[in-house]
């Protein structure tokens, strides 16, 4: 069944997309009709979600691609042009969770997070725009932040400052893009608790850091703490990212979309 955003034509780059959300992405938008080139670090993992999703006959391609190397970013374009000949929308999903008190946490963990969460979506951003950018089509990137990078929250400072950084990232290309005359849209999208491998990882570290007794029990926290009472799933997120890639939101730039069941609002 198609998804209801049209994005017939429309050229897109997700990275992190061998699992969980970017895999979600690659499905949900290539129904909506784009082409995607799906990019991921492992490469066995990826080989084999693109197979499946080609299966489908959906219109999607996998390339080898560590986000937080400028090398590999200067790759992952290439491959894009040489095989869809244009790029429209990117993607910046990959990322990792190291959770831990201020106190755990040391200055390599920050310095991981940093590269992975904040280095790559920079070197996307620089290496789509350069595509996108007058002479080229115009464009939407999406950034994935996290609630982490818009609240305070125990077991998580290391990681909701990168993702805090994200948010920010975020606005002030939006703004520069814009006024430059780019034609390319930047907006970030802030996921709650995912029901995904990274989900369960914080839920542990709530056990960990001694917040719950059981990992049982710090889903049930988390859930608790979720209005609509439920964890997201991949798809929630997927379909407000193929949204934000459509022209339906065309006259939207520099916003922040949460997407967590409530859980920030109440």
């Amino acid at each position: 069944m198609r998804n209801s955003f049209n994005l017939d034509g429309k050229v897109v780059l997700i990275t992190g997309a061998a699992s969980g959300i970017g895999a979600k992405c690659v499905e949900v938008m290539a129904q909506c009709g784009a082409k995607v080139m799906a990019t991921d670090i492992d490469e066995q993992q990826g080989l084999k979600t693109v197979a499946e999703f080609k299966t489908q006959g959906l219109d999607v391609v996998f390339c080898q691609h560590d986000a937080s190397s400028s090398d590999d970013w200067d790759k992952a374009i290439a491959a894009t042009l040489a095989q869809f000949n244009r790029l429209d929308i990117l993607v910046n999903n990959a990322g990792i969770y190291i959770g831990g008190t201020l106190l755990e946490n040391n200055l390599e963990q920050l310095r991981l997070l940093n590269k992975i969460n904040i280095e790559s979506i920079f070197l996307g951003m620089k290496a789509a725009a350069t595509v996108m950018k007058p002479g080229g089509n115009g464009g939407s990137i999406i950034n994935l932040s996290s609630v982490a990078g818009l609240i305070g929250v125990s077991g998580h400072s290391a990681y909701g400052a990168t993702k805090g950084a994200a948010r920010l990232y975020s606005k002030h290309a939006a703004v520069e893009f814009a006024q430059l005359g780019y034609g390319i849209r930047v907006n970030s999208v802030h996921p709650g608790v995912i029901d995904t491998e990274m989900g369960g990882q914080v839920f542990q570290d709530l056990v960990d850091i001694g917040l719950a007794s059981s990992f049982g029990e710090a889903k049930n926290i988390v859930i608790g703490m979720t209005p609509l009472g439920r964890l997201g799933k991949s798809e929630d997120i997927a379909s407000m990212i193929a949204f934000l890639s459509s022209d339906a939101a065309s006259f939207i730039t520099g916003g922040e979309f949460v997407v967590d069941g409530g859980l920030t609002a109440a």
